[in-house]
């Protein structure tokens, strides 16, 4: 298979922790100086819920590389 057997795997992980870790760091540190018609901060409430899918996906995908 191209690039091996657990391409699935890998490519679920490396979206799901920047997926968590990138709203993360919007919600810890929003812009200094947003530009016209930008938010001035991240809405709490979805980037929560990025954080969350994003972390059960990276666990997910971590738990099925490490099974085997």
């Amino acid at each position: 298979m191209f690039l091996g057997e657990d391409l699935l795997a890998y490519l679920v992980l490396a979206l799901g922790a920047a997926m968590a870790v990138g709203s993360l760091a919007a919600i810890v540190r929003p812009p200094e100086a947003p530009k016209e018609g930008e938010l001035a901060r991240a809405p709490l409430s979805r980037s929560v819920v990025m954080i969350v899918v994003g972390t059960v996906a990276a666990v997910w995908a971590l738990a099925s590389l490490l099974s085997g």
